[in-house]
């Protein structure tokens, strides 16, 4: 999956820092003390609210345009970046037992090079999924 990009409403808190909403997604907000502290948050809001969408399987939320969506006073609009695939590779690292077949040469091979098969399982896969976007 490519990159998404979601507007996202950044509003001065009266105590200081920001409080963020996201047009699209109306149960998606946080909040930070500063503006990269508010930043960074709701680039991980976003992700929990995309990936529990995902998990359920509903559609991810049509994106506005930016240049359509009004703020009030004391709030302005920030697109925010966001990568599910490093997401769900910086959050969800939660190791699955695989079980697989290879040819016995190949087994014998490797190991006698005292190879690490999840290691170099976990690249290829990673290397290949890359390679698709």
């Amino acid at each position: 999956m490519n990159k998404l990009f979601y507007p996202a409403i950044f509003h001065k808190a009266e105590e200081g820092g920001f409080w963020v909403t996201f047009p699209d997604i109306a149960e998606c907000f946080t909040q930070g003390d500063d503006m990269s502290q508010a930043y960074e948050m709701a680039v991980d809001a976003l992700g929990l609210a995309l990936t529990c969408r995902e998990q359920e399987h509903l559609p991810l939320p049509a994106v506005s345009d930016p240049t359509t969506i009004s703020t009030e006073p004391d709030s302005f609009l920030v697109v925010i970046e966001f990568d599910m695939f490093a997401y769900k590779k910086r959050t969800n690292s939660r190791a699955v037992k695989k079980t697989l077949s290879i040819p016995e040469w190949l087994n014998e091979a490797a190991m006698s090079m005292d190879l690490n098969f999840s290691q170099i399982l976990q690249e290829a896969l990673i290397s290949k999924i890359q390679a698709a976007k």
